[in-house]
Formats: structure tokens, sequence, C-alpha cells
């Protein structure tokens, strides 16, 4: 089997990473925060040690602001619906997967209404798209850091810059560039950043986060609107939950064997470095652009970005996306056809309808698996 569909998921994780997880579950798995025997303190340490991990990753010095979720659609929901309120008005980018769009749309009937400015690597083009369509009312901005249909990545620090001028909240998706493009949270300026655990970061499914800014220290975290409410291990007799994070936004009990996984796959990247990592994805991809774009009938968009984050998009003419996608896993090759949960993003690129095929890599991919996947596709437009 030849996995290029590492945009969803990467796979396979890391031995660290399953090693961790096995350890957890053997070891040390009882509900952190929830008691004061060896077990459970055990788990808190786990759990603590991953959130400085997360901190420190991008950038931050305060752990009790990494709020975790099940996965980034998660961690979108929870800065969305604790920054929102009704009669606020949201940007969001022209490439937002539907983990954004989904959550601001049904927002609407709480009085929140939202506009969508162009995605560009531009700065000014982005910039100018953002002033157009400023509002007395609006009050957010969203961006996705970098595209999951193509190498589109949008200028994280120019936008904080103009959210910080017109005194905007900024949340950024960094679902795709976590764990391969450098992000400091102080830098570009943001509330909130937004990912999962099971893509960049190589990490199990099960486990995404929010890392919030240092406004939101402490007891200033009550500025934050909970969107679950239920056990958080502390102040179990108010009613409210706690004023302050992580705790505010996180109830229930957390997925300990994932969150022990994800932060082996943080040390593992950091290791390598997420900037080697994503030089090598890039080659991969962009000789996989290449070789498609030698092949008649075969369409690659925006093969001039394909470096940007390790995505190659394609279209067969005359072969709908989820055929194509049906003859590879035939051929033993795992791709991902049609809209990619991003039909914004599809209509900023222009895809035909049906969307197009994804081939994305990761750093256990190799020259061979570019190579199968371009004969792979020479024999099916041979078969049109």
């Amino acid at each position: 089997m030849i996995y290029l569909d590492n945009a969803a998921t990467t796979f396979p994780k890391p031995l660290v990473v399953t090693d961790a997880v096995s350890e957890c579950l053997s070891d040390y798995c009882g509900n952190p925060g929830r008691a004061g025997h060896a077990l459970s303190v055990r788990a808190a340490e786990a759990v603590y040690s991953c959130r400085e991990a997360i901190a420190a990753l991008f950038g931050s010095d305060c752990p009790e602001n990494v709020v975790f979720s099940g996965n980034a659609t998660g961690a979108l929901n929870l800065a969305l619906h604790g920054m929102l309120r009704g009669g606020d008005h949201v940007l969001i980018s022209g490439i937002e997967h539907n983990a954004v769009l989904r959550p601001v749309h049904a927002m609407l009937g709480e009085g929140v209404t939202y506009s969508v400015y162009p995605a560009s690597p531009d700065p000014d083009e982005v910039i100018r798209g953002l002033e157009k369509r400023l509002r007395p009312d609006t009050r957010l901005v969203v961006a996705c850091h970098a595209s999951n249909i193509c190498g589109i990545v949008l200028p994280l620090a120019e936008i904080g810059a103009f959210c910080e001028k017109h005194r905007l909240r900024f949340v950024a998706d960094v679902s795709q560039s976590a764990g391969k493009i450098p992000i400091n949270i102080g830098e570009i300026g943001a509330d909130a950043i937004c990912a999962p655990g099971h893509k960049g970061l190589y990490g199990p499914p099960g486990v995404g986060f929010v890392l919030f800014g240092d406004k939101y220290r402490g007891e200033n975290g009550k500025k934050l609107r909970p969107l679950l409410s239920g056990g958080s291990g502390s102040r179990s007799k108010e009613a409210e939950m706690p004023p302050f994070l992580p705790e505010r936004l996180e109830a229930g009990t957390l997925p300990l064997p994932a969150i022990a996984g994800l932060e082996a796959g943080i040390r593992a990247v950091a290791a390598i470095g997420p900037e080697r990592l994503a030089e090598y994805e890039g080659e991969l991809a962009a000789k996989s652009a290449d070789g498609l774009g030698d092949i008649p009938g075969v369409r690659v968009w925006l093969p001039g970005l394909v470096r940007e984050n390790g995505i190659v998009l394609f279209t067969a003419d005359g072969i709908p996306p989820e055929e194509v996608a049906r003859r590879l896993d035939g051929r033993g090759i795992c791709v991902r056809a049609g809209y990619h949960c991003a039909p914004l993003a599809h209509k900023t690129v222009g895809t035909p309808e049906g969307g197009a095929v994804r081939a994305s890599f990761s750093m256990y991919n190799t020259e061979n698996d570019v190579t199968a996947l371009l004969e792979a596709m020479k024999e099916i437009v041979s078969e049109r």
C-alpha cells in the first residue's frame, strides 16, 4: 500500500507515538485531575507535559492556555463559540474548511453574520480583501493558514497586524501547517490557534487543541463562553464552569492515551525539524506535480505552489475524481477525491464539478511512491 492521504491524517505514525499510547494504556491510564491517587496524578502530569510541548512549539509561555478537544473541528468550535456573540460579524477566508464555515453558518440563528475574503499568498491582496469587507460590527477574523487542497498559505502576521489595528479578534486554523511551518502565536498576534494532533504533528486521532493568547491568562478565561459544560475536576460545588483556562472549556474526561501520543509526536517532529520535513514533502509533491503535468489529459491545479505544504491537486479529463481515486485504490495507492470538506477552497481554486483528486505526502513517503503514482495515472488515462 502507498499512502498519499496525509492531509487527512498522517500514516503511519512514528514508533515513539504508538509506544507512548501503549505505555499510557498499560501503565498510568488514570483519570487526570479527578483524584489524588498515584495513577491520577501521573495522568495529570502527562497531560500537563503535553500542554508544555504544545505551548513551546507555538512560542507561548502559558501551558494553561492549551485547551484540549477531540480534533481540530472541536477546537475551532470552542474558539468560535467562545468568542462570538449575537450581532457579531466574522470574516473568513476563501480557503476555510467546513470546520469553520459550518459553525459560523450555524451561528446565523444567533445573529452572527459572516463574509468571505479572498485567499491568496499575496499579503497585499488579502489585506485589501479584508479592508473591503470590514464593517462596524466586525469582531473576528478567521484565517486558514494553509489550505487542505492546495499550496495557498495565508500571511498570518499581516492578518494579525490588520486585526490589531482594527481591534478585532483573530483565530488561526493551523491544521495543515502545524509541524511544517514555524508559527509563533505572539508574533502573529492571534487570540487563538487551533490544530488537530493527527496530521503534521503525527499524533493519534482523537485529540486536537486550542492555544489561546496571553489575554486569556488566569481568570481572564471567563471572557470565553464554554461550548460544553460539565465536570472539570475543580470547583465542583459551583454550578458555573471555572473562570480560568483550561478548565473553563474542558468539560469531561480527557483522551489521555491520545494526548500522550500527541506529545510523543510533537517531540519527534521537533527532533527532525519542521522546516526539514516541509522541504522533503514539498520536493516529493513537486516531482509528482511535474510528472502528472506531463501526462496528456491530466491537469495539476496551482502546480507552482505544491512545495508550500506537500499537497498536489489534480484532475483527469473525462474521468470523475472519485473514479480516479477508486482506480488508484485498486492499484494500492490511497488518495482522496471530491471536495475534501472544503467547498470554499475548491471555489477559490476553480476546480470543476465533482472536485479533484488530492495526493498529500508525509515524511514516510519516498520517490518510489511518486513513481508509482505517475505510472498508475498513465495507465488510468490510457484506459479512458
